[in-house]
């Protein structure tokens, strides 16, 4: 089964026939070896859905993976040679080779692998059927452990082989079985996958917070993330993922409001939205999860309490809150503040808060403290006393843009300063 290909349409992609790939392959085919395309690249293409990497899988050692390649005059790399994979560099493009695998030993977080020229050994060791599908380079699908196509078809995510085993050897496949399910699944999840992974939540424990951050923050920008979690919660899984308090329904709110919003998923804003409750949340849940300084300080953003973010005061209010935050920071704020307050994803008062940096474009401070030392302002603590007065009037006056009208008020200002 696994050397035969199955009865399917031949698989058509524009990365299939790149003649880059075309050059790893007979590279390889030169030794002797076979390749075939492997996982996301397969399953994607097969799902309509953009592929942004494609990963080789090969019957050549890692060495002869390396001596092949260069011997074709393609760039080759150890960046994985331990676990069998060779980044071969063909036309300006990044492949991962990986040599066929089987495991000898797992704890859960780790494995120790060994070669192998079985297919089906090295599908088995996958942890869905749908990421276990290969294709040469003619197009022809092969599903060696049986059932990756069904599930393709069906828009379901199952474990290969027993659900829990595969589980037992890497926990984060946990998570995994949810983002895959909120990514490609459709309908309800796969009853024996979700068991096993209830039954096993416990080691999502031992994995580090950074493999859990990593995988959560994908899962929370899916398609399917909030039926998804829901389940997730309902079965204790998402409390131990996260590692502090969580608000589903919030979560809930936020991505409605995004769609209602026409806009991409914010997996940071939807973190905040779905776990900072009290204050300094956000600094454990940080901590917790080893956030980037980035992430930390987007998730801070996000948590503005700018009078301005309130679609109750006025328009005025808002854009001072923009200038003070800047266009990011107010876009997270606002969208979190609304998902917090209960209302409607079609509230026009919160949509048009929500929407201001779309029509206004905050101004840029007109004075620098050359301008000032050119009043008479000796350089030192006064320029800058004299700046800090100018912005507030002139955010307090929403900005006025006649040039002269400020220039008086600077003059003015700077006077004060050397009276």
């Amino acid at each position: 089964m696994a050397d035969t290909p199955l009865k399917w349409p031949r698989l058509s992609a524009p990365w299939l026939n790149s003649p880059a790939l075309a050059k790893v392959f007979g590279a390889l085919g030169a030794g002797g070896a076979e390749a075939r395309v492997v996982g996301g690249a397969v399953r994607n293409a097969l799902l309509d859905r953009p592929v942004h990497e494609v990963d080789i899988a090969t019957t050549a050692p890692p060495e002869d993976t390396m001596r092949l390649a260069r011997d074709a005059g393609l760039g080759a790399y150890p960046t994985g040679i331990d676990h069998g994979t060779i980044t071969v560099v063909s036309d300006g493009q990044s492949y991962e080779v990986t040599t066929l695998r089987r495991d000898v030993e797992t704890d859960g977080r780790h494995a120790v692998v060994a070669f192998t020229n079985d297919w089906t050994e090295d599908a088995s060791r996958r942890d869905f059927t749908i990421n276990a599908l290969y294709c040469d380079l003619d197009g022809n699908i092969y599903d060696p452990v049986g059932g990756g196509l069904a599930d393709i078809r069906k828009r379901r995510v199952r474990f290969i082989g027993d659900a829990e085993a595969r589980i037992r050897e890497d926990y984060l496949r946990i998570l995994r079985f949810f983002r895959f399910s909120a990514q490609y699944g459709s309908g309800q999840l796969d009853p024996t996958g979700l068991a096993a992974a209830e039954a096993l939540k416990d080691g999502l424990i031992l994995l580090s917070a950074e493999r859990v951050s990593a995988e959560m923050l994908k899962l929370l920008a899916a398609p399917g993330a909030p039926d998804v979690l829901g389940v997730m919660y309902d079965a204790g899984i998402l409390q131990l993922a996260v590692r502090t308090q969580i608000e589903p329904d919030r979560f809930v709110r936020l991505a409605a409001i995004e769609a209602a919003l026409g806009e991409p998923p914010d997996p940071i804003t939807r973190l905040a939205a779905l776990a900072v409750i009290h204050p300094g949340d956000d600094i454990f849940l940080a901590n917790q999860l080893r956030l980037s300084n980035a992430d930390a300080h987007r998730i801070a953003a996000a948590l503005e309490t700018d009078p301005g973010i309130d679609p109750h005061t006025p328009e005025s209010a808002g854009r001072a809150a923009l200038y003070r935050l800047g266009r990011e920071s107010f876009r997270r704020a606002v969208r979190l503040a609304w998902a917090r307050s209960g209302a409607s994803p079609n509230a026009p008062n919160w949509r048009a808060r929500a929407l201001l940096p779309d029509r206004w474009n905050a101004s840029k401070m007109p004075f620098s403290g050359s301008d000032v030392m050119a009043l008479g302002v000796a350089q030192g603590v006064a320029i800058g006393r004299v700046l800090d007065a100018f912005e507030r009037w002139w955010i307090e006056n929403d900005f006025p843009s006649d040039a002269e009208q400020q220039r008086k008020v600077l003059k003015d200002l700077a006077a004060e300063a050397l009276a």
